[in-house]
């Protein structure tokens, strides 16, 4: 075993969404379940219970196709705000193993417990005191991987579903991943698959036995990555930083897929007004303000234009990105053309507002205090609870997906200086 290495935890809730949904209907356990919407509706599957999985049902399926799977299963359309809920219960239970946490999405978290066994014990005793509380406390089952990195530890993690703990001792990262296929490796999808495999490389020992220049040549960047994670290294990617490492998000989007094609255009922009309040109360809790707002627009046949304007001030206020994504809209959309999916994007981040015209601060301030209000109210209600008169018209199901409004680990940051 290496002299130092670190201890990286990664805890994953089991079938997240479906195990809150089950201490609320107990009569759901045991029973193939989807999340996400309801069996004819165009959305996708946002989680599976193990009973849904034996029929090949599996996140980001469509609901249409889970249905045919499994035609016995029960569509829950999801609770949001429970799932907050839930999620800010673990988030406390990780905060009293380790300072360092780091939440990579709504069910699954990293730890460094680095230099924590004399307050927890090895890694083991500490994962199993650990498994032991969260179900205490949240009465859900997670499990735990333990790595020296945390692609070891996601990894691991995933092996040691439903409920259990599993610890690749240092020194052992390369014999556990090499029996593994190359699609277990984060950040491996459909198409890098396809080209490992025209490689004739199926196993991750496959990937680790190429020179490094070889991967490099063929991929680039993500290449060499490879080559680290084929080690059990946290090479690039999703790893780029320390655990815990406060790191804001490069964009912010919401979309939504209407369940029927419509060409009506008061709901087509009420739509659009309930996404920019939707991604602006994102950039709220951030701390950031967006220069570059984006649309995307989908026909119903399929055809997918995007069009995007820089703001001469940056912004967090959803009349703001609201305005400009209906003068986008109207420039784009030919009227009586059936639109399928809206989206609203935005990026270019400033931690503070621009320099705007003075005469318009008052109003500014007036609409900042406004929808801070709003956003206390949605903390505490839940995101549909307040809105925008507009956007109330289009109003629609909050999705469940894995990094809403009020994830736990990933509020406000504080101001500079302060």
């Amino acid at each position: 075993m290496p002299a130092f290495s670190k201890t990286i935890f990664h805890v994953d809730m089991d079938a997240f969404f479906v195990s809150v949904e089950e201490l609320f209907d107990p009569s759901l356990k045991g029973k193939p379940v989807v999340v996400g919407g309801q069996r004819d509706e165009r959305g996708v599957v946002s989680a599976a219970s193990y009973a849904a999985r034996k029929f090949g049902v599996h996140s980001a399926m469509p609901l249409r196709t889970a249905a045919k799977l499994c035609p016995q299963a029960i569509f829950v359309s999801g609770h949001p705000e429970r799932y907050r809920e839930y999620s800010a219960k673990a988030y406390g239970v990780l905060n009293t193993f380790s300072p360092q946490v780091e939440m990579a999405s709504i069910d699954e978290a990293y730890l460094d417990m680095t230099g924590t066994e004399r307050l927890h014990g090895p890694p083991l005793r500490a994962a199993h005191t650990l498994h032991t509380q969260m179900k205490a406390e949240t009465e859900l089952n997670c499990s735990i991987g333990i790595g020296a990195s945390r692609l070891i530890a996601k990894v691991s993690s995933a092996k040691a579903k439903p409920n259990g703990v599993l610890w690749v001792v240092p020194g052992q990262e390369a014999k556990f991943l090499a029996p593994l296929d190359v699609r277990d490796i984060p950040g491996v999808g459909k198409v890098m698959e396809q080209n490992l495999h025209a490689l004739g490389i199926h196993q991750v020992g496959d990937l680790a036995e190429l020179k490094d220049d070889v991967l490099e040549e063929r991929f680039g960047k993500w290449g060499l990555a490879l080559a680290g994670k084929s080690r059990g290294e946290d090479a690039g990617g999703w790893f780029d930083t320390e655990v815990g490492e406060e790191t804001g998000p490069k964009s912010i989007s919401h979309e939504h897929t209407f369940n029927q094609d419509t060409a009506n255009q008061e709901q087509l922009e009420s739509t659009l007004m309930r996404l920019s309040e939707m991604v602006a109360r994102r950039l709220r809790e951030h701390g950031l303000h967006a220069r570059t707002i984006q649309l995307k627009l989908r026909s119903k046949d399929f055809t997918t234009i995007t069009r995007a304007h820089s703001l001469a001030t940056a912004t967090q206020l959803d009349t703001e990105v609201f305005e400009q994504i209906r003068i986008l809209f109207r420039k784009s959309w030919k009227k009586g053309a059936e639109v399928r999916l809206l989206g609203v994007h935005v990026s270019s981040f400033e931690e503070g507002p621009g320099q705007g015209d003075l005469l318009d601060g008052e109003r500014q301030q007036r609409w900042k205090q406004a929808l801070a209000a709003a956003d206390k109210l949605r903390d505490k209600y839940g995101e549909s609870s307040v809105g925008l008169a507009g956007g109330m018209r289009g109003g629609f199901r909050e999705k469940t997906h894995e990094n809403p409004v009020g994830m736990p680990g990933k509020g406000p940051k504080k101001p500079l200086g302060g």
